[in-house]
Parts: structure tokens; C-alpha cells; sequence
């Protein structure tokens, strides 16, 4: 499996890996999730995805 870091992608291949993980199916439309705007600061190589998962994490803990 290709590292996801920063250092090892370019902002398409980011791009390409958020995208993979939107969903097709019907009867999502209620889901609350940008993953677009979740992951803005990974798309544009600002924070890794473990410190992003972290971070949403934390807020449903807390």
C-alpha cells in the first residue's frame, strides 16, 4: 500500500484518496460529513489524516 503522508503524495493523489473514500450509495443525504471540508487542511498539505481523525475524534470524546 502507497504511504498517504504529505511528503509522499501530490494534492491530486490527496485528492484521489479523499474521493475514494466518499460514498455512492443512496440514502446518505443526511450525513452531517463534509469529508471535503473535513480533510481540507490534508488536501491542501497542511495536516497529516491522523492528526485530522484525531482531532474529530477528540470532539465526540470531550
Amino acid at each position: 500500500m502507497k504511504s498517504t503522508l504529505i511528503k509522499d503524495t501530490t494534492k491530486e493523489e490527496r485528492i484521489a484518496l479523499i474521493r475514494e473514500w466518499i460514498p455512492v450509495e443512496d440514502g446518505l443525504e443526511d450525513c452531517e460529513i463534509d469529508l471535503w471540508e473535513m480533510y481540507r487542511d490534508y488536501i491542501n498539505g497542511e495536516r497529516e489524516i491522523a492528526e485530522i481523525n484525531a482531532s474529530f475524534a477528540a470532539e465526540f470524546e470531550g
